[in-house]
């Protein structure tokens, strides 16, 4: 199953108050590798983006007033992330917000099975401490300069670092560019381990010849 990194930035912190998505962003991999596939929309929210929210993504009412609205990304978002596993950073909130406004479209949400909580995920690894997605970025030493302010896109790819981290998956593929590379890697033959057991005399010699090894260079 491939994975989609999301995040979303809003006009506010709760859909019982109306607050609105206004930016999307979702980057698909497999395997944890990015395919080069990715979702990202500015939106027009249709109500104002309270002060609070501007100061977090810097996204005003003038800029996002000839966005999108939602109802006209909602098909290509839903068959973008169809079939695959959603990885989110504290999930209830970007899938509340995704699903309210599904909700107002009369279209049916996206279920929590298919989602991960990395928030989740960094809490049963490192319980009691900070686990925002700045502070694992800094705990994974993870390059944050990019990050003045909130960005839904920017966010997913630190995410998708965080979580390669915090699953200890360490980039785990090879991805080839061309067909080339891969016959090199091809022509080098496959990696073979050869255990020999040695005999208790073969043993005690390579004991007495490192002893004289470390004699004659002087190592203590």
């Amino acid at each position: 199953m491939k994975e989609v990194f999301l995040d979303t930035e809003t006009t506010g912190l709760s859909t019982k108050d109306n607050h609105r998505i206004v930016e999307i962003a979702c980057i698909e991999t497999e395997g944890l590798i990015p395919t080069k596939k990715i979702f990202h929309k500015q939106l027009n929210p249709e109500r104002d983006v309270s002060e609070d929210a501007v100061k977090v993504h810097g996204f005003t009412n003038d800029y996002l007033r000839n966005k999108p609205t939602f109802d006209k990304i909602a098909s290509d978002f839903l068959k973008f992330i169809e079939g695959k596993k959603l990885i989110i950073h504290n999930a209830p909130f970007d899938l509340g917000f995704l699903n309210y406004e599904l909700k107002l479209l009369d279209i049916e949400g996206i279920n929590k099975n298919v989602v991960v909580d990395s928030l989740e995920t960094a809490k049963l690894k490192f319980p009691g401490q900070s686990n925002s997605l700045d502070a694992l970025c800094k705990r994974f030493g993870i390059d944050l300069s990019r990050r003045s302010k909130h960005n839904a896109l920017l966010d997913c790819e630190l995410l998708r670092e965080v979580y390669i981290n915090l699953v200890d998956a360490k980039e785990p593929k090879f991805v080839f560019p061309n067909k080339v590379e891969a016959a090199i890697i091809d022509n080098v033959g496959a990696y073979s381990k050869k255990i020999i057991n040695l005999s208790e005399m073969e043993l005690d010699k390579h004991k007495k010849f490192i002893k004289k090894e470390i004699k004659k260079n002087n190592f203590y």
